[in-house]
């Protein structure tokens, strides 16, 4: 359980610092005068970096162990949230932008760690649940970074230019100091760290993990869920992005409000899309385990469809909404299903292929980022509306959904899979059983 809140927290504090400059582009495009396309090329680049990292640290993972790999991505993370200050123009804030997108590949040593810390029957749950949380950083970030901008600007007097740079070096901060915790308070496996148990002879060496990327890499089923989690969490780090401007740019009621307190709501409305992680992306993982013990593996496949079908209708009737009062609800249930879509992709990924799991984990998480690089594309666009672009990512989203089907499983991974999940559920009552007789 350590492991557990320290690899959410972790996830959290790298989401707060990898979109913690997205509430803060009104300032940012106002001093620098960008234009639309450059707004959308920082859409773009700060997501295209987390691709090529998550394919990383996947393959790293299996080799060193989350705990090593989360304290040096956090450490060498945290240097471009730090620096991004020193950005003076539109060419040096981009390439800067792009370099945080590094740290967006702490989800995969996340999820990773939960999947080697907990059993088949609860591992939906904890995966979901540690990425959910981790992600509400997305929705925390939205509403704490203006409060932290205007606490610089309007209480301690410093500019606005000042004032946005100074609120993210604070965010990489507490990236670093993240860093040294983890190091001293996470152990790999239940069983001890990597390094220990292969000098005892209790795990496989290094080399017996070669070619396990080009496994994953090979895997048809593996590609189907890099589409899919580009169809979910691809459009949730869309959203963080635009959502903030989405309403200042396309609603009227933030038209007429002065731009420190407009700049403000905008970001408190933004921040309900990824508030919502802290139920709804656990609703998906949870659901998921409830379904596989019913049904098996393919439960699970056929829930992530529901869930992803439902969120590509959702997105396309959120396009079309102009006024607020009818946008937000809309907004809402968007990000439920959103989030139970990418709760169920990653209870389906630990059952793909346990040996390859680190490079199962990160080619399926750099799906996520592929997509929304290729959402970024869509929001460049001086020809396409910002709501036309919502409609056509809904229509995609909803036949991606499809893809769910691609995900089949052998009769001996079902076998399998049925057997350690009843053998956890056992194991699990009679650890009860025994505390309940202790505590009598």
């Amino acid at each position: 359980m350590r492991a557990f809140h320290m690899s959410w927290f972790a996830f959290f504090l790298c989401f707060f610092a990898w979109f913690g400059i997205a509430p803060l582009m009104k300032v940012v495009r106002e001093e620098m005068s960008l234009t639309k396309e450059q707004v959308g090329w920082c859409i773009i680049g700060s997501v295209t970096a987390t691709v090529f990292a998550r394919l990383l640290i996947g393959w790293l993972c299996d080799r060193i162990g989350p705990r090593l790999a989360y304290t040096w991505l956090l450490l060498l993370g945290s240097i471009p949230v730090m620096s991004i200050g020193l950005a003076t123009d539109y060419t040096s804030f981009l390439l800067f932008r792009m370099a945080i997108g590094g740290i967006g590949a702490a989800f995969v040593i996340t999820q990773y760690h939960t999947s080697i810390m907990f059993a088949p029957n609860c591992v939906g749950t904890a995966n979901a649940t540690s990425a959910g949380w981790g992600n509400l950083g997305g929705g925390v970030t939205q509403l704490v970074m203006p409060m932290v901008f205007a606490m610089f600007v309007g209480t301690l007097g410093l500019s606005s230019a000042v004032g946005w740079r100074v609120s993210m070096f604070v965010a990489g901060l507490l990236c670093a100091l993240m860093g040294v915790a983890y190091f001293f308070l996470t152990q790999d496996t239940p069983d001890g760290n990597f390094k220990e148990l292969r000098a005892k002879g209790l795990m496989r060496k290094k080399e017996a993990v070669r070619g396990t990327f080009l496994e994953a890499f090979k895997d048809y089923r593996v590609w189907a869920l890099f589409l899919i989690y580009g169809a979910c969490f691809g459009v949730e780090l869309t959203v963080n992005n635009v959502a903030a401007l989405y309403f200042l740019d396309y609603f009227d009621y933030f038209q007429q409000m002065e731009s420190m307190k407009a700049v403000g709501m905008a970001g408190m409305f933004a921040s309900l899309f990824g508030l919502m992680n802290l139920f709804a992306r656990t609703m998906g993982g949870a659901f998921a385990d409830k379904f596989g013990k019913m049904w098996g593996l393919s439960g699970r496949v056929k829930w992530l469809f529901v869930v992803l079908f439902a969120e590509g209708l959702c997105l396309m009737l959120f396009s079309q909404m102009n006024v607020l009062v009818m946008a937000v609800p809309m907004l809402i249930l968007f990000s439920l299903f959103t989030q139970m879509s990418e709760g169920a992709t990653f209870s389906v990924v630990p059952f793909i292929n346990k040996r390859a799991l680190g490079s199962v984990s990160g080619i399926v998480g750099a799906g996520g980022n592929a997509g929304a690089v290729a959402a970024g594309f869509l929001f460049k666009s001086e020809a396409i509306s910002w709501p036309t672009v919502f409609f056509i990512l809904g229509a995609l989203v909803t036949c991606c959904s499809f893809l769910s089907f691609a995900v089949i499983f052998s009769e001996k991974t079902e076998t399998e899979a049925r057997t350690s999940t009843a053998s956890a559920i056992r194991e699990r009552r009679q650890q009860s059983k025994e505390l309940e007789h202790a505590t009598v």
